[in-house]
């Protein structure tokens, strides 16, 4: 059905009260702020209303509730006082009754009814399930004595830039639901609609520390307006038994889980293992990917340094330990346009719907190297290609431009045609070759045929960690620190014309 009005701010008088006698409340500067967003967000003027003849009265107006079907969403300010308003509580029992009756409380996913948490609360099982079971939007954050502040630019330009970042991501979220209501039959219940389309997969996007928390709402928020169910979608316990239970309980209805990882910690739940939510979220997603198949996404962007001992470690296994990293993309690029193209990359696949490929190269009977270099190398492997070019081989470098769809697919299908694989490690740092050694290993592990060999060049500049490598007598390396030349290269040279790749 089509509606009169966008959204219905409900909120408690008292949370209005101006700081100083020539400010506005902060619900009305909210409001406008809100207002200004979604119109934009929108591409038109927003329709937000809000009760404010009252002075603080609980008397509870029926005028209100009549509007409520003409109503798409109503957002509620929650706060102690809200809580403890009967009037607050019965707008949103009445809204949910009103919604359920003239159109459905959800769509795709999406609930009709959104919570932003201006002030923290002890409990809010006073209010009905569907509020419950969601997250909200928190609107405060705590100082270094733990003491919760409000976010507003009464606070200073850092609070008034959070404030700002939050209601953006607010309106966006809005105006994807808004979009969604727009869409829908006039004749049909939008619940039914909903069922009607067909499946999206659902996300497990995992709780971070505190310094992904930004990254993880922009996903969360992207992701939920192309139509994609994002768990966790409600609180999780902060005890250990019961939140690895919650856990492993929603792992099981997702079909891909998103992982970052930053330079903090965690928030470690009360229990016997002291491992934070980021670790244990991380080893429940993988004994789901080997008892389920789970597709994974770690994000640990190159160059993160630890704050904690335990974080350092947790960094190091993510690295190295292919265990952490089992059924995982392991994404090392600092953009996020990197993950983001990562997970939609994902689902795509999840849903059938092939990513857009690079063309591939015509098929030759000479044998074909896949050279894996980094951007930065482009120009120090001219030499090499020349080499391998005089000797009859075809040799293939990644696709460096273009969306990360496009390039990990370009990067699948080399992986696929090519005769044999030559790791150039030169200017790429050790984060980078670790990279290119896990996406390697993750498509070994799913090859069929015959294996695939694979060998490293070490070029300049000479590193502790390319020592290493040498010193270790690591297998299949080709010692080029002084320059490239036919010598250094030759037991590569040897297998390929051998015949032996």
């Amino acid at each position: 059905m089509r509606f009169e009005r966008d959204l219905f701010i409900s909120y408690a008088h008292i949370d209005n009260l101006p700081l100083a006698a020539e400010q506005q409340g902060w619900v009305s500067r909210f409001h406008k702020a809100l207002e200004a967003l979604l119109s934009m967000r929108m591409g038109k003027e927003a329709k937000i209303w809000r009760d404010s003849k009252l002075a603080g009265s609980d008397i509870f107006d029926k005028e209100i509730v009549a509007q409520f079907e003409k109503t798409a969403i109503l957002l509620s300010v929650l706060s102690p006082r809200y809580l403890d308003s009967d009037w607050c509580k019965r707008e949103v029992v009445e809204f949910c009754k009103a919604a359920e009756h003239a159109a459905g409380l959800t769509i795709q996913n999406k609930s009709r009814v959104v919570k932003i948490i201006k002030s923290p609360v002890d409990s809010d099982d006073v209010l009905p399930d569907v509020m419950k079971a969601m997250l909200g939007h928190q609107f405060y954050d705590l100082d270094e004595d733990s003491t919760p502040l409000e976010l507003d630019p009464a606070f200073g330009a850092e609070s008034a830039q959070r404030y700002n970042v939050r209601v953006a991501k607010l309106a966006w979220e809005i105006a994807c639901t808004l979009k969604l209501l727009d869409k829908a039959e006039v004749e049909v219940h939008l619940a039914v609609a909903a069922e009607a389309l067909p499946a999206k997969p659902t996300v497990y996007l995992a709780e971070c520390s505190f310094d992904q928390r930004d990254a993880r709402e922009a996903l969360d928020a992207e992701l939920r307006c192309h139509g994609y169910r994002v768990l966790p979608d409600h609180p999780l316990p902060r005890d250990e038994a019961a939140f690895v239970e919650e856990v492993e309980k929603l792992l099981k209805q997702s079909q891909l889980s998103v992982h970052l990882i930053g330079k903090s910690y965690g928030a470690v739940p009360d229990g016997e293992s002291q491992k934070s939510i980021v670790v244990l979220q991380n080893e429940l997603a993988t004994q789901a990917s080997h008892n389920a198949g789970l597709r994974r996404i770690i994000w640990l962007p190159e160059g993160t340094v630890a704050k904690q001992p335990d974080q350092e470690q947790f960094i190091r296994d993510v690295q190295t330990d292919p265990e952490a990293q089992f059924g995982a993309d392991v994404i090392t690029s600092n953009q996020k346009e990197a993950i983001k193209g990562a997970i939609h990359e994902a689902l795509q696949k999840i849903e059938g719907q092939p990513a857009k490929a690079a063309a591939r190269p015509a098929r030759h009977e000479r044998k074909l190297v896949y050279l894996i270099c980094d951007a930065r190398d482009r120009k120090n492997t001219l030499d090499l290609r020349r080499l391998l070019l005089a000797k009859g081989f075809d040799v293939e470098i990644p696709l460096f431009e273009g969306d990360s769809a496009t390039v990990r697919q370009a990067n699948q299908d080399m992986l696929a045609q090519c005769s044999a694989v030559l790791v150039f490690y030169g200017d790429g740092g050790e984060a980078w070759k670790r990279s290119v050694d896990s996406e390697l290993r993750k498509f070994l592990g799913g090859r069929q045929g015959p294996a695939l060999p694979i060998q490293t060049c070490l070029a300049g500049p000479e590193t502790d960690a390319k020592r290493d490598l040498l010193d270790l007598e690591e297998g299949e390396l080709l010692n080029c620190l002084t320059g490239i030349s036919e010598q250094a290269i030759l037991p590569f040279l040897q297998a390929l014309e051998g015949g032996d790749l």
